[in-house]
């Protein structure tokens, strides 16, 4: 894996390790089983690492975290919550996300499910599982993958000063436990998927007081328009 998948460099150079160690040879095997067996994994090898490449280590103002790629063809591309420009309808977790916004910054998204420009600007869209399997969502949970991600968010939160976490529903919220709330700002909620955006996600205005914090300790804002 190492040697195939090219990462951005501010990444490499803290990461490379991980992929050496047990765990990540363990994934490995397991990724190339699967293909082996014929499985169809989403996203493509090449963007597994998309977030990262992304938006590098020394640009990330904002990470919001999500659980694993949408397990349909022609969605994934490497970002969480975020599908490829021709998918419609939009995935609904992002039709929320996109209400928030409108109602918080009166921004309208609707016509794009590609969130790419965020991440060009400093928000690491990042997914706790890089992968998973055509239509089964969660498949590959529990190989490899939340190692290497808890690992990102090591680094981010050492490496890094004032970064906003935007941590949505139970398992993002668990995921960033060991966040330092004094180097860096956690905006929480449910989640907003429509199973449970009623639970505190509508009118949580994570946009407005991403900008408001980030304006706070002079970073520029983030434009939330696509």
């Amino acid at each position: 894996m190492k040697h195939k998948i090219e990462l951005e460099a501010s990444w490499l150079a803290l990461l490379e390790n991980e992929f050496d160690k047990a765990y990540m040879q363990e994934l490995k095997k397991f990724l190339l089983n699967e293909k082996e067996l014929g499985k169809n994994i989403l996203p493509k090898a090449s963007l597994w690492f998309n977030a990262l490449n992304s938006t590098p280590l020394n640009k990330v103002k904002v990470v919001i975290l999500g659980q694993d790629p949408y397990p349909t063809v022609g969605h994934a591309h490497g970002l969480c919550f975020s599908a490829l420009p021709e998918v419609k309808p939009l995935p609904k977790s992002l039709i929320n996300i996109y209400k928030e916004l409108q109602e918080d910054l009166d921004i309208d998204n609707f016509h794009t499910p590609y969130l790419q420009p965020w991440a060009e600007q400093g928000v690491l869209l990042l997914n706790s599982v890089l992968t998973v399997e055509v239509g089964k969502s969660n498949s590959h949970a529990g190989k490899g993958w939340e190692e290497f991600t808890d690992k990102i968010i090591e680094v981010i939160n050492q490496e890094c000063q004032n970064v906003v976490f935007i941590l949505w529903g139970a398992y993002a919220q668990k995921k960033g436990v060991s966040i330092d709330t004094n180097r860096h700002m956690i905006i929480k909620s449910a989640h907003p998927s429509p199973l449970s955006a009623y639970r505190g996600f509508w009118a949580s205005k994570p946009f407005s007081r991403t900008n408001n914090y980030l304006k706070s300790v002079g970073k520029k804002e983030i434009d939330w328009r696509v």
